[in-house]
């Protein structure tokens, strides 16, 4: 199943810059029976676990987010890049390739103890996601796990990603559907 996945996505070569195969979802996200199929997949591997909130990631973590939530019957709420919330903000910086970048979410969107389902398309080096942890702990909520369409294993991200959330057990944190090798 997950192979019919990964034939709908598109790989651009060369974007955003010389050497990048950027991984394209929008063409699996305007297939109805790919969209649906990732929606499935999601919806059964986390049925079962108690999550308070699906949060994604700005700006495809918000399209199976929202989905994936209503699915689950629980909220979604949004980290967006620096200056997008209208209201009070609790802001986490990190590291790029080439310089720094901050992301935010509603001070007042989570509270101590709620239990997150992190979600974003895709996950490269990680670092979106980790800053994305971070940010969601400074409030004292926990995120229990992180998932996404795409990872790209061999940029280490979903490595560290599951390391940093592991803490004190043994249990992977980190689901993806598909892998593309190299970039």
């Amino acid at each position: 199943m997950t192979e019919s996945i990964k034939n709908k996505i598109r790989t651009i070569p060369n974007f955003p810059k010389q050497g990048i195969m950027f991984r394209d979802i929008t063409t699996l996200l305007k297939d109805k029976d790919g969209l649906r199929e990732v929606v499935e997949i999601l919806e059964k591997k986390y049925k079962d676990i108690e999550f308070d909130y699906v949060v994604g990631i700005e700006s495809r973590g918000f399209i199976i987010g929202g989905i994936l939530a209503h699915k689950l019957g629980i909220g979604f709420i949004p980290i967006r890049k620096k200056g997008k919330l209208p209201s009070e903000v609790i802001k986490e910086e990190y590291d790029l390739e080439y310089g720094k970048d901050v992301i935010e979410i509603h001070k007042d969107s989570l509270k101590k103890g709620d239990k997150i389902l992190l979600l974003d398309d895709l996950i490269a080096t990680g670092g979106t996601a980790l800053a994305s942890c971070k940010l969601i702990e400074k409030v004292g909520a926990i995120v229990e796990e992180c998932a996404s369409i795409i990872d790209l294993p061999e940029l280490g991200g979903s490595k560290k990603i599951n390391d940093y959330l592991k803490k004190n057990d043994d249990e992977k944190k980190v689901f993806s559907i598909v892998q593309f090798e190299g970039e």
